[in-house]
C-alpha cells in the first residue's frame, strides 16, 4: 500500500510541477513493464535480436507515455504505456527494416489469396485451397508461413483505417483497452473491437485458440505448445496464419468503408 502511495505522490509532483527528479523515479517505478513488453515482442523475433536493444526502443516509449499521459481519460497508466512501449519498439524494428522484402511479399501473397478464398467460398480457406490459390504445393506454403514467422513483428500491432479515412487505430489497442478508450476515437475502437471480433470468430478453431491464449491470456508461444501439445514452432506457425487470414478480413473491410 505504501509504494502505491508512493507512486501516487510522484504522480502528482510531475504533474504539478513537471519535476524532473518525479519523472525519473516513475520511470524506474515502471521500468518492468519495458522489460515484459520487449520480452513478448521478442519472442517472435529472430534469436539475432538482442532483448536488451529491445528494452532500450522500448524505454523511449515509456518517457513518452509518461510525459503525455492524462489521468482524466480514464485509462489505466499501464494500459496507456503497455501500447506506447510496444509502438516504439515496433517503429524502431520497421525504421531498420531488418525483414526482408521476399518474406513481406510472400506474407502480402498469402494474405491476398486468403481475402479472394473468403470472398468466393464465405468461409475461411484450408490450406490446401490456399496453396492452389498461390501456384505452390503445400509444403511450400508451409515453409512460408515459418520463414514469415520467424520474422513477424507482434502482427496485431498493425494500424487499420476502420473508417477509410486513414485516422488509423492498433488493433492490440481494442484488445488491451478495457478501461474505455480515448472518446475521440469511441466510434474507431467499436468499429476496429466488432470487425476484429468478427475476424476471430471466423478463424478455424486450432488458430483461434492461439489467438485467445496469446493475446487474451497473455500465454508465451510456448507455453501455448504445451497447452496444445505441439512444438513452440508449430505455435508460432499457426499464429502467423490466423494473423494473416484475420489482416485479410480486415482489409475487405476496409475496403467495403472506402467503397461505401
Amino acid at each position: 500500500m505504501a509504494a502505491v502511495d508512493e507512486t501516487q505522490a510522484l504522480w502528482q509532483a510531475y504533474r504539478a510541477s513537471g519535476d524532473q527528479e518525479a519523472r525519473d523515479r516513475l520511470i524506474l517505478t515502471y521500468a518492468p513493464l519495458v522489460k515484459f513488453v520487449a520480452g513478448r515482442v521478442g519472442a517472435s523475433l529472430p534469436s539475432h535480436v538482442d532483448e536488451q536493444d529491445l528494452v532500450s526502443y522500448g524505454l523511449l516509449g515509456l518517457i513518452g507515455a509518461i510525459e503525455r499521459f492524462d489521468p482524466d481519460r480514464e485509462i489505466k497508466f499501464e494500459t496507456f504505456a503497455i501500447a506506447r512501449i510496444r509502438g516504439a519498439i515496433i517503429d524502431e524494428l520497421r525504421s531498420l527494416d531488418w525483414v526482408p522484402r521476399s518474406v513481406r511479399t510472400r506474407a502480402r501473397q498469402i494474405e491476398q489469396a486468403i481475402a479472394a478464398l473468403e470472398k468466393e467460398l464465405l468461409r475461411a480457406p484450408t490450406d490446401e485451397e490456399i496453396a492452389k490459390k498461390l501456384g505452390i504445393s503445400l509444403a511450400e506454403l508451409e515453409e512460408s508461413l515459418r520463414e514469415i514467422s520467424r520474422t513477424s513483428v507482434a502482427a496485431l500491432d498493425e494500424l487499420w483505417s476502420p473508417s477509410g479515412t486513414g485516422d488509423q487505430v492498433s488493433l492490440i489497442d481494442t484488445i488491451e483497452d478495457e478501461s474505455g478508450p480515448d472518446p475521440e476515437l469511441s466510434l474507431e475502437q467499436t468499429e476496429v473491437r466488432e470487425a476484429l471480433a468478427e475476424a476471430i470468430s471466423g478463424l478455424p478453431e486450432r488458430e483461434k485458440l492461439v489467438v485467445t491464449l496469446y493475446y487474451y491470456e497473455e500465454l508465451t508461444l510456448r507455453e501455448i505448445g504445451e497447452v496444445l501439445g505441439v512444438t513452440e514452432s508449430r505455435v508460432s506457425q499457426l499464429h502467423t496464419k490466423a494473423i494473416l487470414r484475420m489482416k485479410a478480413h480486415l482489409s475487405g473491410v476496409q475496403r467495403e468503408h472506402s467503397d461505401a
